[in-house]
């Protein structure tokens, strides 16, 4: 073999990157005037859709990219509900109490990581699920939210159901495709390798000079902001707030089951499960208790036979990168493929996503 044969090759973006990259920019720009062409209920799945999109697009920041697997991001969906309904009660306009509540979410998540981020592991994980319970009994204590019986975003109700309906969808699109836009940017950056070496061996990476605990709390910030917003979306669509329904461990579960079936550590798999999710609920979530039986069994399968989940699978086995956020490592073989029809080098080789 020659020299030149085994010489790594490192790339990011290829041509198909490149044309995802546009189709996206399509695929926004079509969704930002379905609204006129689509009916009243399309019109609020797309929304729910949305919001699942930045659900799993977070979980998977933290524990995907960032190794901080939680079972308590319930937590600030909650709360980005609870401070809406607080805002809004204080006289702001509830469409502007939609986005600073989860500002206020992302502040207060700040306090809480310096503790959080102590943790370890299943500590971590664990850890988060006290927080979650603990924060739902303190908001049952709030007179407004009346406990369990709850309240509701009664300030919606000046606008036109039809009004309302459409703007929620821009917000919700919107929202989506920042949060995307700044997690994007971020793991393509130097804070993205930070972060995935943090994840693959967090004292190791100290010891190359990488701000561990910087970089973490700032990777937690963000995506309780962005489940912060989901939140307060939900129940933009929903208009009722229920302590029990926003602080329910299904929230997380959710989340888990979208990343997990898309593919865990892949940017493209976050959405992937989102979608996978949606149309999951949309043909069986009628059926009851049997619909959240068929979710565990299928996330149960998908970590036994897949689990790299459906886009990490297709990556590995096609070499398909859409969004890549990190660089990928080759070792071009020249190579020729069985009938002696001449293969390109990038056709043969073993990929792998690196920092």
């Amino acid at each position: 073999m020659s020299a030149a044969s085994t010489t790594p090759i490192i790339e990011r973006g290829t041509a198909t990157s490149r044309i995802a990259a546009i189709a996206v920019a399509v695929i926004i720009a079509l969704l930002a005037i379905a609204p006129q062409f689509l009916s009243a209920g399309v019109v609020d799945r797309m929304t729910t859709l949305f919001i699942y999109v930045i659900l799993a697009a977070m979980w998977n920041a933290l524990a995907g990219f960032g190794g901080l697997v939680s079972v308590g991001q319930q937590v600030f969906f909650g709360l980005g509900a609870y401070f809406a309904i607080r805002l809004a009660d204080a006289g702001l306009n509830p469409f502007v109490a939609l986005f600073a509540s989860a500002i206020i979410v992302g502040l207060v998540s700040w306090p809480l990581s310096l503790v959080m981020l102590r943790l370890k592991n299943g500590e971590f994980a664990i850890g988060m699920w006290v927080i979650a319970a603990l924060t739902h009994l303190l908001v049952n204590l709030d007179r407004l939210v009346q406990g369990e019986t709850g309240t509701s975003l009664i300030s919606l109700n000046v606008y036109d159901a039809g009004t309302r309906r459409v703007t929620i969808y821009w917000l919700a699109l919107a929202s989506m495709t920042a949060l995307l836009a700044i997690l994007f940017g971020l793991l393509r950056g130097s804070t993205g390798a930070a972060i995935r070496a943090i994840r693959d061996n967090e004292d190791a990476a100290a010891s190359v000079g990488v701000r561990v605990t910087g970089t973490k709390r700032l990777l937690f910030v963000l995506a309780a902001f962005g489940i912060g917003v989901a939140g307060a979306l939900w129940l933009a669509t929903s208009i009722t707030f229920q302590p029990k329904t926003y602080f329910n461990v299904q929230w997380t579960a959710y989340m888990i089951f979208m990343v997990l079936v898309g593919g865990i550590g892949t940017f493209e798999g976050a959405i992937l499960g989102a979608v996978v999710f949606f149309l999951i609920e949309t043909w069986f979530g009628g059926t009851g208790v049997w619909y959240l039986v068929g979710l565990g069994a299928a996330a149960v399968l998908f970590s036994l036979f897949l689990p790299r989940g459906l886009w990490g699978t297709i990556e590995e086995r096609f070499g398909l990168r859409l969004l890549p956020v990190g660089y990928r490592v080759r070792l071009a073989e020249d190579a020729a493929d069985p009938a002696g029809n001449g293969v390109h080098p990038e056709m043969t080789t073993t990929n792998r996503e690196t920092a």
